[in-house]
């Protein structure tokens, strides 16, 4: 049985152009699918988000060293920094955190924060309620602001044996600007 080179070779190169869309297309979830992967395991040092719910509740006599952490990229024009550096806090508690922000420019900036917590193990048991990095954050010239973010530290954390030695977990973000025509568009 005799097949026509010509219709291999018209379902090689189909098969090629579909190999390239279905590569490409990997290529472009593969971020998203990354982000998702890295919020549900906490891998990385990625924290948790808490969606309209409240903290679980304390556990009595256990506390944890919470260290907050602040950078801000020069392009931004920003002074950014904690109010507290180290705080003490009951696993399982609500707690409250302020950042401050300063626009030490003469123009409107927008800036956005990325944040992950260390020890990389901490991120799957720290989570955020409220945090001023779930979106951009616009400062006028000169304008001075607190932001807060409210967590707690899943009290799971005391069952989970690759996290039994942690005391003290340290979030930390860093605020870049925002570039003003891709957000636009």
């Amino acid at each position: 049985m005799n097949r026509n080179p010509m219709n291999r070779n018209l379902r090689t190169a189909l098969l090629g152009v579909v190999l390239v869309f279905a590569m490409g297309g990997l290529a472009f979830a593969s971020v998203p699918l990354y982000r998702m992967f890295c919020q549900v395991t906490g891998f990385a040092g990625t924290t948790q988000r808490a969606e309209g719910e409240d903290a679980p509740g304390e556990v009595v006599g256990k506390i944890m060293s919470v260290r907050f952490d602040a950078n801000a990229s020069t392009a931004l024009g920003w002074e950014f920094k904690p109010e507290r550096h180290t705080e003490r806090v009951a696993v399982g508690a609500r707690e409250m955190a302020f950042y401050t922000a300063k626009n030490l420019s003469d123009k409107p900036v927008t800036g956005t924060a990325t944040f992950n917590v260390t020890p990389m193990q901490a991120g799957r048991y720290f989570t955020k309620i409220q945090c001023f990095c779930f979106t951009e954050q616009t400062l006028q010239p000169g304008e001075e602001v607190r932001m807060p973010v409210v967590f707690y530290v899943d009290p799971k954390i005391l069952e989970d044996r690759d996290a039994d030695d942690i005391s003290e977990i340290t979030l930390s973000y860093t605020f870049y600007p925002v570039d003003q025509a891709k957000s636009r568009s």
